[in-house]
């Protein structure tokens, strides 16, 4: 993940461009950019992305694991939904919640399978934040989703769907295939921005022309002006060094 600063709320906050409406009304919000740490990229393509970002583009995120590519876009979304200079409302992660196929199994309704998937979130979230105490921590993602500064959707409830004032973090995108993708990127309204994060080497997919339409998609984006795609590689790795040294001996086997 990036680097975080010592000093508190030092970031200078970016990426509004002068071109885009000014926000009407207050949203200031219990927890808010006063208690968002100060976090700086650490390697090239993380500069990368914070960059195109602050340009005004959409992103998309692919490559090795472990190289911060969801919390990287999750800090620069919240960065911009907590400010309410921007015309920016909330922030929905969404993500399909069958990647082995076997939601069906887990106990409880869709409230309580989702939530299972929202743990990398909450964790991520900990990280970001100058909180007083070890409670406030803990129920960090949870008030921000009481605040209505995150939201959680799964693929399955997107369909018809338009996202106006918000930012879109399309996390595990290489778990979706062609039509989901459209899907999710024609949900796009007025003032909203999208990001996808993935890894394509990870993707659940077992059919050949799904796996395919991953790569389709990301040839279509490369092709718009709006979006700028920035690929993670072994010298991104941030997550552990044994995460790095499996996966140096797994390319070099050739696996």
């Amino acid at each position: 993940m990036p680097r975080r600063k010592n000093l508190q709320n030092t970031f200078k906050l970016e990426g509004v461009l002068d071109d885009q409406p000014s926000v009407k009304k207050s949203r200031r919000k219990p927890i808010s950019t006063e208690q968002l740490a100060a976090i700086e990229p650490i390697t090239e393509n993380q500069k990368k992305v914070f960059s195109a970002w602050e340009e005004g583009k959409n992103v998309i995120l692919h490559g090795c694991a472990g190289t911060g590519k969801t919390f990287v876009a999750l800090y620069l979304a919240l960065r911009e939904v907590l400010n309410p200079e921007t015309p920016y409302e909330k922030i929905y992660i969404v993500r399909s919640l069958v990647p082995t196929r076997e939601i069906g199994f887990l106990p409880g309704d869709h409230e309580d399978k989702s939530y299972l998937y929202q743990i990398p979130y909450k964790n991520m979230v900990k990280y970001m934040f100058e909180m007083p105490d070890d409670n406030a921590f803990e129920f960090l993602y949870d008030n921000l989703r009481s605040q209505e500064s995150i939201s959680f959707w799964s693929t399955s409830f997107i369909r018809g769907t338009t996202f106006d004032n918000a930012i879109l973090i399309i996390d595990e995108f290489s778990n979706l295939n062609f039509h989901e993708l459209d899907s999710m990127i024609t949900r796009v309204g007025n003032d909203t921005r999208i990001m996808f994060c993935g890894d394509y080497t990870q993707s659940d997919l077992v059919k050949s022309n799904e796996r395919t339409g991953v790569l389709d998609f990301m040839r279509i984006c490369a092709t718009m002006e709006e979006f700028e795609t920035v690929e993670f590689d072994i010298n991104d790795i941030v997550r552990s060094g044994l995460v790095r040294s499996y996966l140096i001996s797994k390319l070099n086997l050739g696996l």
